[in-house]
């Protein structure tokens, strides 16, 4: 049998020779993009998305996430990650039978009509077929069903971010039709799963018949400034952080502010997240991220990730974790800190690395960290807020640079879980 044949021969029924499957199949021409396209087409038609909802599993989506960490990465490091990530995905809940074969075979008209009036009336087995139709969809076609989906924070908004996080992952894997309709065929079925509008339509209520748009820019207020806007999304109830929160929108706030406001907000509640809530924490960075990379004008959205930030639990500053003073400016000392689940450590020389001016450092070195934790103990999430990340740097000022990176050293040392099967996944690598 060939390494292709090997490699689907496990994705249909995982065996102990996944990963030397795994590894025969990266080390062809193309190897790293043929392997991830198969498991897509192989997988999501056989994932029992249903039975997770109103979760859903990140073994899919959690492949983007590390795609997007490869420059990061050394490839021995990439490959483990990548290997243990299509492991988790190939071992979610699967499908009966008849209706995984019914899910694989079934293709509408490819019609957008068709396929907004399925997300409407909230049919999703229809908007999968119906989305099978489209010939090769495009990021076009992803970002339209990211604005039908934008106002719906259903699940903490995995509707949006699943359509921009997919429509970057076909990308990454350099368009193939079949991969494309898989992936697209998923995140419109999520879009036709039930839908939860609260928090826009009381955004909504509070903008009024005002059109407020929300302009793309740079931050312009330091710390400072912004501290007043921190505070109002951490400590506020919901009402009154809406109505402070939409005040600024309609004077004009742009993206830039809002997002920095955004980001030191959720480090913050990062800072105060206990073991057992380090992970869906870390989630705000990831909807944060996708508003960075779609870069909505419509308020609606910024209301709903300040109401989603506002949501993780706050605790007094004197309780929180600090990082020591003097701690090394150290990339392997950080590395090891957060290894040994030491969070003020790792804090500490993480502030010390990017007081320096030395992002990109700290930045590889929570890829690393996030790689060697088995993804299916907590749910890709490590993996998830990384890639967040580093999508949120380049749009953010240094000061909420700095929180995001420090807080999520702290999250990544207090979060540590098992990296055996990291460990057996890199045996027949042999990078």
């Amino acid at each position: 049998m060939t390494p292709e044949g090997r490699w689907q021969q496990e994705l249909e029924a995982p065996t102990e020779a996944f990963f030397g499957a795994f590894a025969e199949r990266v080390a062809e021409p193309d190897g790293v993009r043929d392997a991830v396209r198969d498991a897509v087409k192989a997988l999501v038609p056989r994932i029992d998305w249903e039975a997770y909802q109103p979760h859903v599993p990140h073994g899919i989506l959690g492949l983007r996430a590390v795609l997007r960490l490869r420059p990061l990465l050394g490839e021995e490091s990439f490959l483990r990650a990548l290997a243990t990530q299509v492991h988790m995905a190939a071992h979610e809940g699967r499908r009966s039978a008849p209706a995984q074969a019914q899910a694989a075979a079934a293709k509408g008209s490819g019609l957008w009509r068709n396929l907004e009036a399925f997300i409407r009336s909230r049919r999703p087995a229809l908007a999968y077929a119906e989305a099978q139709g489209f010939d090769l969809p495009v990021a076009a076609d992803f970002q339209r069903l990211g604005r039908l989906t934008e106002t719906d924070m259903a699940n903490v908004g995995h509707k949006a971010v699943l359509a921009c996080d997919l429509a970057d992952l076909q990308e990454r894997l350099e368009q193939p039709k079949a991969t494309g309709r898989r992936l697209f065929g998923l995140a419109a079925w999520l879009a036709a799963t039930p839908e939860d509008t609260f928090w826009a339509r009381r955004a909504a209520r509070r903008l009024g018949d005002l059109e407020v748009s929300v302009p793309w820019n740079t931050a312009s207020l330091d710390g400072d400034e912004l501290a007043p806007q921190v505070r109002d999304i951490c400590d506020l109830g919901l009402v009154a952080l809406l109505d402070a929160f939409t005040a600024r929108l309609k004077t004009g706030q742009g993206a830039g502010d809002s997002l920095a406001a955004l980001v030191l907000a959720a480090a913050e509640k990062q800072l105060d997240a206990r073991r057992d809530l380090e992970g869906k924490t870390a989630w705000a960075f990831v909807y944060l991220a996708s508003l960075a990379r779609t870069r909505p004008a419509d308020p609606r959205p910024w209301c709903q990730a300040a109401a989603l930030v506002n949501l993780f639990p706050t605790d007094e500053p004197e309780e929180r974790i600090c990082p020591p003073e003097g701690a090394a400016a150290d990339p392997e000392a950080l590395l090891n800190a957060i290894l040994d689940a030491e969070p003020a450590g790792a804090m500490g020389h993480a502030l010390a690395l990017v007081r320096e001016g030395r992002v990109e450092e700290v930045l590889k070195v929570l890829a690393e960290a996030s790689t060697r934790n088995d993804p299916g103990f907590n749910h890709a999430h490590q993996v998830l807020a990384v890639a967040a990340a580093a999508d949120l740097l380049p749009s953010l000022p240094p000061f909420a640079q700095e929180a995001m990176l420090v807080a999520l050293a702290k999250s990544l040392a207090n979060s540590q879980g098992s990296g055996d099967l990291g460990r057996m996944a890199a045996k027949p690598l042999k990078v």
